[in-house]
């Protein structure tokens, strides 16, 4: 619970900083093809149960590191109107409950940003890859160290300046060995997620 609160709080702590925060030029025009940002965020892992054999509640916490370039201009004219990216992040999963463990990955993303609401930018993104942990024996759904982690979820960032924005939202993820080794139930977490990303150039 400490761990929920102290999301919570930090979520709370961007979103003061992003009202506090001069109104940054509309940058709109500066959406550009080739344009690459890179970001950090971190959250809490919160289980989610959704088939009666996994047992395990996973409780911990998930940083992820991440870059990406747009491939688009904005597409359609209409609320809607949005970027497509493509991009890759790293995965560090520390877990403190049902026991400790972690999980080190990479997983390439696909991201679409819309881009008609100013400074902040909505957007939906998913992803996958494989998953290095230390579960075989700890965790009684995985029977291999070896597992993939897929992802999607939705967020938003909001432009403090021209090239640093806030960024929040929340993932659904599912960690399996894709059937190469027994068990394989498969975990589940939602991670409520704040960080910060960078316009390089």
């Amino acid at each position: 619970m400490k761990l929920v609160n102290s999301v919570y709080a930090m979520c709370l702590l961007f979103a003061s900083l992003a009202w506090l925060a001069p109104a940054a030029a509309d940058d709109s025009s500066s959406i550009q093809i080739g344009r690459q940002t890179v970001g950090l965020v971190a959250g809490g892992m919160l289980p989610v149960r959704v088939l009666h054999t996994q047992s395990s509640k996973l409780y911990g916490v998930a940083v992820h590191p991440s870059w990406q370039i747009t491939l688009t201009d904005p597409i359609g004219e209409s609320w809607w109107s949005g970027t497509i990216a493509l991009g890759a992040e790293a995965a560090f999963l520390g877990v403190t409950e049902p026991t400790g463990t972690y999980g080190i990955g990479f997983t390439p993303k696909l991201i679409y940003t819309f881009s008609s609401f100013g400074r902040l930018k909505p957007y939906i993104e998913g992803g996958g890859g494989p998953l290095w942990t230390n579960f075989d024996g700890r965790i009684p759904e995985q029977g291999s160290d070896f597992n993939f982690l897929v992802w999607g979820g939705v967020g938003a960032t909001y432009d403090l300046t021209r090239h640093w924005a806030l960024n929040a939202g929340v993932r659904f993820s599912h960690i399996s060995n894709s059937g190469l080794d027994t068990p394989n139930s498969g975990l589940n977490y939602l991670l409520p997620f704040a960080g910060v990303s960078a316009k390089l150039f």
